[in-house]
């Protein structure tokens, strides 16, 4: 299965994966607005591959089910949380 994959002009670290290149006829039209220009990335085959931050599987599905995939960024670290859970972890082992 071929896969184009777009970048997006306004969204940091969001992609948009086709299954075929410049046809963005299922993306509904709030999403593309949201999105921004696409900007072309790479055109892949995803059969026997692995993708660094998605399940290829769920890429697939999506593409066959909705007729594209998006990908967000992770959200951002939380540093209040992990602060606390370094503290906690510290305060742990000093009581030891």
């Amino acid at each position: 299965m071929l896969c184009s994959i777009y970048k997006s002009a306004k969204k940091e670290g969001t992609y948009l994966y086709l299954p075929k290149r410049d046809d963005f006829s299922q993306v509904p039209d709030t999403l593309l607005d949201m999105f921004g220009k696409p900007v072309f990335v790479m055109l892949i085959n995803l059969k026997d591959r692995t993708l660094a931050t998605v399940d290829i599987d769920h890429v697939k599905e999506s593409m066959l089910e909705k007729g594209f995939f998006l990908q967000l960024p992770p959200p951002p670290e939380n540093l209040l949380e992990t602060y606390k859970k370094q503290k906690s972890r510290l305060d742990d082992t000093s009581h030891d």
